[in-house]
């Protein structure tokens, strides 16, 4: 630890005696000064050990001492050394008087101790405490090595909680806590995900300083990973500040966690050459070589039913599918669950269980987006497909396009296949082509009852709602089914096709809907 004033006046070459402020004497002292001005509180930081002879003080002068004492306290001052036998055969009541006032601490020097033999004592304890806290940090970096080699992340948070005498806990790229250390720190790590989310929105390296939950302890943040988007983040809790000692374990503790992120980056990325490769094989319909190629790796995945998500983001926008694809992972390792995600280019394609937790964030996570989105904002859009299994991988992978291509369409950030399939196909005629088509079918027998000729359009529509019962839709007209039959005979002759055809049947039933203004 720093020198204190005890440890000065303990020191036995120094023969230094106590005169006012006892109970104050176990101040570190960050350095001693020696300061005849008149008043040294400009040149002082706080701190200091303060000498002085009162060569240019009036000591005998209370209201004079009163101030000067006064003034150094609020300079910071941690004590003050007089030395007796230069201006003063002894130190001034005046100035005792006032230094225990002010509870501060004053020395007597006697003549035969020089002032520099007290600045080389501080000088030297200093520099002692500086060199065990080197000691003491490149112990701990041993020994954090050691435990990140031998026992992984929880080994290295077990030890850093140990050299700090707190906790320590580690958060992946979403913000959820992945390990602590001790385990009881858990639950006040999971109350600070707020403050990590914010040091995420900042390029990494970052660190902030936050109060614990409830103020229980102080907590260092500090992101890890050196790209711009932060992989993790640790945090540190301690009861006070950090000592030079503590604070090289955790900058060792930082060093390895960030070799740690780099390398499971690395891995991480050849994991996504073999997901893109399984990827393939199951779209070309080989679910038995996709999975010989997954192993061990994603072969769970491909044994049980699965859902592909399909995201698009805007050019420019690869943060945004970056934050999907971390989601996904996050909650599949939290969940023990094996996911598979493949980036390709403006896209990314994930494959996930099931009913399974990386599906559940993925949703909330887009809801969210949803939520929180602008009007003319589509940086990211997402299709989900219908649960499948290897062999029908090819069309789940066209169910969740199909769904992307819906959403973007709608202004959605996600839509689901089976959604789509439980609603209705006519919102999807909400669509410039299509009204375009529509208008064009139907303009020639527009044309005609704009004439005055006939009701055209109106029968059509009453004949194809009824599935071209013809009393029952000259009812509901309130014409004769002859006259029904020659309009409709009309409606061929105009547009140069058959109603027996289903196909013009229904693209005319779909351009009607399209067209309507009911």
């Amino acid at each position: 630890m720093p020198p204190t004033l005890a440890s000065l006046v303990h020191h036995s070459a120094l023969k230094l005696t106590v005169r006012a402020g006892e109970d104050r004497l176990d101040v570190p002292v960050r350095w001693a000064h020696a300061s005849e001005l008149a008043d040294p509180v400009p040149y002082m930081e706080g701190g200091e050990l303060l000498l002085i002879t009162a060569l240019k003080l009036d000591a005998e002068d209370r209201e004079a001492m009163r101030r000067y004492v006064r003034r150094l306290v609020g300079a910071g001052v941690v004590g003050l050394g007089f030395a007796v036998g230069v201006h003063y055969e002894d130190i001034p009541d005046a100035l005792v008087d006032a230094a225990r006032a002010e509870g501060l601490p004053l020395l007597e020097v006697p003549r035969r101790t020089p002032f520099l033999a007290i600045s080389k004592a501080v000088s030297a304890a200093i520099a002692a405490d500086q060199y065990r806290a080197v000691t003491a940090g490149f112990a701990a970096q041993r020994e954090l090595t050691k435990q990140a080699l031998t026992e992984g992340p929880e080994g290295l948070l077990a030890a850093l909680a140990a050299q700090v005498d707190g906790w320590a806990a580690l958060y992946d790229a979403s913000g959820a806590v992945v390990a602590t250390a001790p385990e009881w720190a858990g639950r006040r790590a999971a109350r600070l995900t707020p403050d990590v989310t914010r040091l995420r929105e900042r390029s990494a390296p970052a660190s902030s300083v936050v109060a614990g939950p409830e103020n229980e302890d102080r907590v260092e943040l500090h992101s890890l990973g050196t790209g711009r988007r932060p992989r993790a983040a640790l945090a540190v809790g301690t009861a006070a500040a950090l000592g030079t000692a503590e604070r090289y374990a955790v900058h060792s503790a930082i060093a390895l966690l960030t070799l740690t992120t780099e390398r499971s980056r690395s891995l991480h990325a050849a994991e996504q050459r073999i997901g893109a490769a399984v990827l393939r094989m199951l779209l070309a319909g080989e679910p038995d070589h996709a999975r010989a190629v997954a192993g061990d790796l994603y072969g769970g995945l491909l044994d049980a039913p699965f859902r592909i998500i399909v995201a698009a983001g805007g050019e420019g926008n690869g943060d945004a599918l970056g934050a999907l694809a971390e989601v996904a992972e996050s909650a599949a390792a939290r969940s023990g669950e094996v996911v598979l995600a493949v980036p390709e280019g403006n896209r990314l394609v994930i494959l996930a269980c099931d009913g399974g937790a990386a599906v559940a964030a993925c949703c909330d996570h887009a809801a969210a987006r949803e939520a929180a989105r602008k009007a003319d904002d589509d940086e990211l859009v997402v299709g989900l497909s219908a649960p499948a299994g290897p062999i029908a991988a090819s069309t789940a992978y066209k169910q969740a396009e199909q769904a992307l291509s819906v959403a973007r369409r709608r202004g959605r950030v996600l839509v689901e296949h089976e959604h789509m399939a439980a609603g209705s196909v006519l919102p999807l005629l909400a669509d410039d082509a299509v009204r375009a088509f529509a208008d064009g079918l139907l303009r020639a027998l527009r044309e005609h009852d704009a004439t005055g000729r006939g009701d055209l359009v109106a029968s059509l529509r009453a004949w194809l709602s009824r599935h071209g019962q013809w009393d029952a839709a000259a009812a509901d007209l309130g014409v004769h089914r002859h006259t029904l039959r020659y309009r409709m005979r009309r409606v061929e002759e105009i547009l140069g096709r058959s109603l027996d055809d289903p196909d013009t049947r229904m693209e005319l039933w779909l351009s009607l809907k399209a067209t309507t203004t009911d």
